[in-house]
Protein backbone atom coordinates (compact mmCIF):
# COMPACT_ATOMS: atom_id res chain seq x y z
CA UNK A 1 0.00 0.00 0.00
CA UNK A 2 1.25 3.03 -1.05
CA UNK A 3 0.60 6.70 -1.20
CA UNK A 4 -0.52 7.52 -4.38
CA UNK A 5 -0.15 11.50 -5.09
CA UNK A 6 1.58 14.89 -4.08
CA UNK A 7 4.43 14.86 -2.23
CA UNK A 8 4.85 11.63 -0.69
CA UNK A 9 4.30 9.81 -3.54
CA UNK A 10 5.15 6.25 -3.73
CA UNK A 11 5.98 6.24 0.34
CA UNK A 12 4.78 3.13 1.65
CA UNK A 13 2.56 2.88 4.28
CA UNK A 14 2.20 0.56 7.43
CA UNK A 15 -0.86 -0.90 7.67
CA UNK A 16 -1.75 -2.82 10.80
CA UNK A 17 -1.49 -6.87 11.01
CA UNK A 18 -4.91 -9.29 10.81
CA UNK A 19 -7.71 -8.87 9.23
CA UNK A 20 -9.61 -6.21 11.68
CA UNK A 21 -8.97 -3.61 9.23
CA UNK A 22 -9.47 -3.10 5.09
CA UNK A 23 -7.28 -0.40 3.53
CA UNK A 24 -9.31 1.01 0.73
CA UNK A 25 -7.45 0.13 -2.65
CA UNK A 26 -4.75 2.52 -4.49
CA UNK A 27 -6.86 2.44 -7.14
CA UNK A 28 -9.98 3.06 -5.62
CA UNK A 29 -7.62 6.05 -3.95
CA UNK A 30 -6.40 7.32 -6.48
CA UNK A 31 -9.97 7.37 -8.64
CA UNK A 32 -11.84 9.17 -4.85
CA UNK A 33 -9.02 12.14 -5.21
CA UNK A 34 -9.25 12.24 -9.15
CA UNK A 35 -13.53 12.99 -8.18
CA UNK A 36 -12.24 15.61 -5.60
CA UNK A 37 -9.49 17.15 -7.37
CA UNK A 38 -11.91 17.57 -10.82
CA UNK A 39 -15.76 17.62 -9.91
CA UNK A 40 -17.43 21.04 -10.10
CA UNK A 41 -18.94 20.04 -6.57
CA UNK A 42 -15.68 19.90 -5.12
CA UNK A 43 -13.36 22.41 -3.40
CA UNK A 44 -10.57 19.63 -3.73
CA UNK A 45 -8.46 18.74 -1.01
CA UNK A 46 -5.94 21.63 -0.80
CA UNK A 47 -5.76 23.54 2.27
CA UNK A 48 -8.30 21.34 3.48
CA UNK A 49 -8.98 19.93 7.28
CA UNK A 50 -9.74 16.16 7.05
CA UNK A 51 -11.01 13.54 9.28
CA UNK A 52 -10.48 10.20 8.89
CA UNK A 53 -13.15 8.04 11.00
CA UNK A 54 -12.81 4.28 11.21
CA UNK A 55 -9.06 5.44 9.79
CA UNK A 56 -7.51 1.84 9.92
CA UNK A 57 -3.94 2.31 8.74
CA UNK A 58 -4.98 6.17 7.79
CA UNK A 59 -4.06 5.85 4.31
CA UNK A 60 -7.01 8.15 2.94
CA UNK A 61 -6.04 11.09 5.60
CA UNK A 62 -2.63 10.53 4.51
CA UNK A 63 -3.43 10.68 0.98
CA UNK A 64 -5.33 14.12 1.49
CA UNK A 65 -2.03 15.14 3.08
CA UNK A 66 0.28 14.41 0.29
CA UNK A 67 -2.11 16.00 -1.85
CA UNK A 68 -1.87 19.57 0.19
CA UNK A 69 -4.42 19.39 2.98
CA UNK A 70 -4.10 21.06 6.12
CA UNK A 71 -4.54 18.74 8.76
CA UNK A 72 -5.75 15.51 9.72
CA UNK A 73 -7.23 14.20 12.41
CA UNK A 74 -7.07 10.28 12.91
CA UNK A 75 -10.34 8.72 14.48
CA UNK A 76 -9.86 5.04 15.76
CA UNK A 77 -10.34 2.91 18.23
CA UNK A 78 -8.57 -0.14 17.43
CA UNK A 79 -4.81 -0.45 18.97
CA UNK A 80 -3.05 -2.04 16.73
CA UNK A 81 -4.50 0.38 13.43
CA UNK A 82 -3.42 3.49 15.93
CA UNK A 83 0.30 2.10 16.00
CA UNK A 84 0.45 1.92 12.07
CA UNK A 85 -0.73 5.54 12.11
CA UNK A 86 1.71 6.93 14.41
CA UNK A 87 4.14 4.59 12.29
CA UNK A 88 2.70 6.30 9.27
CA UNK A 89 3.28 9.71 10.88
CA UNK A 90 7.48 9.47 12.03
CA UNK A 91 7.80 8.07 8.25
CA UNK A 92 6.19 11.03 6.67
CA UNK A 93 7.16 13.50 9.36
CA UNK A 94 3.83 15.01 9.64
CA UNK A 95 4.21 16.06 12.99
CA UNK A 96 2.02 18.91 13.90
CA UNK A 97 -0.58 18.53 10.93
CA UNK A 98 -1.79 15.20 12.60
CA UNK A 99 -3.62 13.92 15.37
CA UNK A 100 -4.73 10.22 16.49
CA UNK A 101 -8.42 10.67 18.45
CA UNK A 102 -8.94 7.66 20.03
CA UNK A 103 -12.73 7.69 19.87
CA UNK A 104 -15.54 5.63 18.79
CA UNK A 105 -16.17 7.37 15.16
CA UNK A 106 -20.12 6.51 16.31
CA UNK A 107 -20.55 8.68 19.20
CA UNK A 108 -18.10 11.32 18.83
CA UNK A 109 -19.65 13.85 21.21
CA UNK A 110 -19.08 17.38 21.25
CA UNK A 111 -16.23 18.39 18.86
CA UNK A 112 -13.70 19.23 21.53
CA UNK A 113 -11.55 22.72 21.45
CA UNK A 114 -8.62 21.03 21.38
CA UNK A 115 -9.05 19.42 17.99
CA UNK A 116 -9.20 22.84 16.24
CA UNK A 117 -11.74 24.14 13.73
CA UNK A 118 -14.38 22.26 11.93
CA UNK A 119 -13.58 19.89 9.18
CA UNK A 120 -14.14 20.53 5.95
CA UNK A 121 -13.53 16.77 4.33
CA UNK A 122 -14.55 13.47 5.69
CA UNK A 123 -13.47 10.16 5.00
CA UNK A 124 -15.70 6.76 6.39
CA UNK A 125 -14.43 3.77 5.43
CA UNK A 126 -16.19 1.39 8.57
CA UNK A 127 -16.65 -2.40 8.84
CA UNK A 128 -19.75 -3.26 6.02
CA UNK A 129 -22.98 -3.87 6.88
CA UNK A 130 -22.90 -2.90 10.53
CA UNK A 131 -24.75 0.59 9.91
CA UNK A 132 -21.61 2.54 11.41
CA UNK A 133 -21.59 4.60 8.37
CA UNK A 134 -25.17 5.75 9.08
CA UNK A 135 -24.33 6.34 13.09
CA UNK A 136 -21.20 8.62 12.22
CA UNK A 137 -22.50 11.07 9.93
CA UNK A 138 -24.88 11.23 12.20
CA UNK A 139 -22.78 12.10 15.08
CA UNK A 140 -20.33 14.58 13.05
CA UNK A 141 -23.57 16.59 12.49
CA UNK A 142 -24.78 16.42 15.90
CA UNK A 143 -21.40 17.10 17.52
CA UNK A 144 -20.55 19.95 15.33
CA UNK A 145 -17.30 18.55 13.80
CA UNK A 146 -18.21 19.79 10.48
CA UNK A 147 -17.91 23.01 8.31
CA UNK A 148 -20.67 24.56 6.47
CA UNK A 149 -20.95 23.10 3.12
CA UNK A 150 -18.46 19.86 4.34
CA UNK A 151 -17.96 16.86 1.73
CA UNK A 152 -18.24 12.96 3.32
CA UNK A 153 -16.52 9.79 1.13
CA UNK A 154 -18.58 7.08 2.26
CA UNK A 155 -17.33 3.42 1.39
CA UNK A 156 -19.82 0.58 1.95
CA UNK A 157 -20.65 -2.68 0.46
CA UNK A 158 -21.68 -2.31 -3.11
CA UNK A 159 -24.64 -5.15 -1.81
CA UNK A 160 -26.24 -2.93 0.72
CA UNK A 161 -27.88 0.63 0.19
CA UNK A 162 -27.39 2.66 3.68
CA UNK A 163 -29.40 5.98 3.98
CA UNK A 164 -27.24 9.10 4.88
CA UNK A 165 -29.93 10.57 5.77
CA UNK A 166 -31.51 14.27 5.58
CA UNK A 167 -28.69 16.35 6.88
CA UNK A 168 -26.71 15.04 3.56
CA UNK A 169 -26.88 15.78 -0.49
CA UNK A 170 -25.36 12.84 -2.68
CA UNK A 171 -23.26 14.49 -5.76
CA UNK A 172 -22.37 10.74 -6.83
CA UNK A 173 -21.79 7.65 -6.25
CA UNK A 174 -19.13 5.09 -7.78
CA UNK A 175 -18.70 1.35 -7.23
CA UNK A 176 -15.05 -0.62 -7.73
CA UNK A 177 -15.49 -4.43 -7.52
CA UNK A 178 -17.20 -4.86 -3.46
CA UNK A 179 -17.06 -1.20 -2.68
CA UNK A 180 -19.84 1.40 -3.99
CA UNK A 181 -18.13 4.97 -2.86
CA UNK A 182 -20.86 7.80 -1.90
CA UNK A 183 -19.40 11.65 -1.84
CA UNK A 184 -22.15 13.85 0.17
CA UNK A 185 -22.13 17.14 0.88
CA UNK A 186 -23.37 18.52 3.89
CA UNK A 187 -27.03 20.66 3.62
CA UNK A 188 -27.41 24.10 5.14
CA UNK A 189 -29.49 23.96 8.67
CA UNK A 190 -32.36 26.14 6.53
CA UNK A 191 -32.22 23.22 3.38
CA UNK A 192 -35.61 20.95 3.70
CA UNK A 193 -36.79 18.37 1.30
CA UNK A 194 -35.97 15.43 -0.36
CA UNK A 195 -32.58 13.82 -0.65
CA UNK A 196 -31.41 14.95 -4.58
CA UNK A 197 -31.11 12.75 -7.38
CA UNK A 198 -27.51 10.36 -7.10
CA UNK A 199 -26.06 9.52 -9.92
CA UNK A 200 -24.77 6.22 -10.15
CA UNK A 201 -21.62 4.89 -12.23
CA UNK A 202 -20.18 1.44 -12.01
CA UNK A 203 -16.50 1.13 -12.80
Amino acid sequence: MRIVSGRWRGRALTAPHGTDTRPTSDRAREAIFNILDHASWSPGVTDARVLDAFAGSGALGFEALSRGAAFCLFVETDEAARGAIRANVEATQAFGITRVHRRDATDLGRRPAGVGPAFDLVFLDPPYRRGLGERCLAALVEGGWLAPGALAVFEHAADEDPVPGPSWFEHDRRTWGAATVRFLTLRAASETGPMGDSVVTDV
